[in-house]
This record gives structure tokens, sequence and C-alpha cells, in this order.
């Protein structure tokens, strides 16, 4: 890869990898970092990776950096995790949007990032299996998994409209 191959990476891939990430933290400050430390990693091995292979390369180490700080996050938090799973949506809203956004956040980590890649991002299966170091087949159930809690989150339309 070339320094002007990188410059168009930047250019290219900067505001859908800044998307993903503060998707998953909702944290500004770490994900501008996450997103900038990930570039450093491309510059440091800019022989190493194909022009071809960059968009993956970019997302696959921000994925890991992203999950390293959550977990080191996750080590020194208070919250308990065993309840943080339970759909818990009963309020009438009539935003959807609002509420898939909450049901979003109440994810797993793992199943809320390959979501983020299938939906919001457009990535198949195959290269989201790239990406997080998931077999095919693990990131079809935990998007399965995914859908299934946000169904049962939103439940009903009448509780929504």
């Amino acid at each position: 890869m070339t320094v002007e191959e990188y410059n168009k990476a930047v250019d290219k891939y900067a505001d859908n990898l800044y998307r993903f990430v503060l998707k998953n933290l909702k944290d500004d400050h770490m994900s501008n970092d996450i997103v900038q430390d990930t570039f450093e990693k491309l510059w440091v091995k800019l022989e190493n990776v194909s022009g071809l292979k960059v968009k993956t390369y970019l997302f696959t180490s921000a994925y890991h950096t992203m999950i390293d700080y959550i977990r080191k996050e996750r080590k020194y938090s208070d919250v308990d995790l065993n309840n943080a799973y339970e759909p818990s949506h009963s309020a009438h809203y009539s935003d959807l949007g609002e509420i898939l956004e909450q049901a979003v956040e109440n994810l797993p980590e793992d199943q809320k990032a390959v979501v983020m890649l299938r939906d919001y991002e457009g990535y198949s299966y195959r290269e989201i299996a790239e990406i997080t170091d998931l077999s095919e087949t693990q990131v079809k159930v935990y998007i399965y998994r995914a859908r299934i809690y946000l169904k049962n989150y939103i439940g009903s339309m009448e509780r929504v409209i």
C-alpha cells in the first residue's frame, strides 16, 4: 500500500469507522481515540496491507481495539451484567427508532457489534466473520439471537404506536 492509497483510505473510511465505533461505545472521545489508533496501526503496517483489503483491516483492527477497551472497562465497572440482557421495554412511545436504539444498547457487545456491521455498515456474513475472528456460522447465530431479542424487546406494534 502506498502513502497515496493510505490517504484515500483515511478519506474514504474514517467516517464509517468512527460511526461504527461510536454506535457501540457511545463515547465520542474514546471513539475518536480508537479510530486514530486504528489508522496509526495501518500506518505502521502500511507495506503489509493490500489496498484491496484495507477496509477489512481497518474494521478488524477497530473492532479488536474496541473489544479490548470494553473488557477493560467492564472489569472495573460495578454494573450487574446479569440483568442487562432482559427485555424491559414496557412504556408507550411513538418513535420506533428511539426504542430500537435503546434495545440495541442492551445487547451483549459481540451481538451488538455484528448487528452493527451487518445492518448499519452492510457487511456480508463472511466479511463480518473476518473482521471479528468468528466463524460465519457464529456470526449468523449472533445476528439471529440479537434480532430475536430486538423483536421481543419492541413487542407488539400496538405498544409502539
